[in-house]
């Protein structure tokens, strides 16, 4: 089993700090790039969905870092659903955003039926997680809909009209596709800065690229 990596600050026992720190800085990236799109005002649901990813996204990694690392000895292993879950909820929010985006192109049928079958996408990996209390099927949300359905989507209208949000979107799903890789591999550059740390830290560039992406979506845009 790998050794748990432990600081005291003020007399306060904190487990894997470097971890909880990275995922912390995911976690207050989001929540400014949340406030960011608030701030526009944009009606469009694309920005709504948006907003809803990153502000979801950092609570997910807040509890995540606080509740699933530094604090874990407090709680037993059931606390660490709650960031799980809420994961999970972000995830399908980018994936109806990009499903979302998709209107520029595709028909009110086709956004109608993606974003149907989002729903039991979701419902399903979410049911295997409660069930299983197995962290297998989060990974597995997070990859299908960054590396299936985002890529896909966002792809598809870079392709056809070399949008510009597009290609953010793209450069941030190629980041989170490191993460994983970072992730699933156990690549880790230090036993104190490791492959958990590693991930977090593309994770939040990964975010950067998919915000920059959201500020630059134009729904007037009309097919070519």
């Amino acid at each position: 089993m790998e050794e748990i990596n432990t600081i005291y600050l003020f007399g306060v026992k904190i487990d894997e700090p470097v971890v909880t720190l990275t995922d912390l800085l995911v976690s207050v990236l989001c929540f400014i790039f949340a406030y960011k799109i608030h701030n526009n005002n944009r009606s469009e649901k694309v920005f709504t969905y948006f907003k809803l990813y990153f502000l979801i996204m950092g609570i997910a990694t807040a509890l995540g870092g606080l509740i699933g690392h530094a604090f874990l000895y407090h709680f037993n292993f059931y606390w660490k659903l709650p960031g799980w879950i809420t994961s999970m909820f972000s995830i399908m929010f980018v994936e109806r955003a990009a499903i979302e985006h998709t209107r520029i192109q595709l028909s009110k049928q086709i956004v109608k039926i993606l974003s149907i079958l989002n729903i039991v996408e979701f419902l399903t990996f979410l049911t295997l997680t409660i069930v299983t209390l197995n962290f297998f099927y989060v990974e597995f949300h997070s990859g299908y809909g960054l590396m299936f359905v985002v890529l896909s989507l966002e792809g598809f209208l870079y392709v056809k009209t070399r949008n510009k949000a597009s290609k953010f979107m793209l450069i941030g799903v190629a980041f989170a596709a490191v993460a994983a890789l970072f992730f699933m591999n156990n690549i880790s550059i230090h036993q104190w800065f490791n492959y958990i740390s590693a991930s977090h830290v593309l994770m939040a560039v990964a975010a950067w690229f998919f915000y920059i992406g959201a500020s630059k979506i134009n729904m007037k845009t009309s097919p070519k």
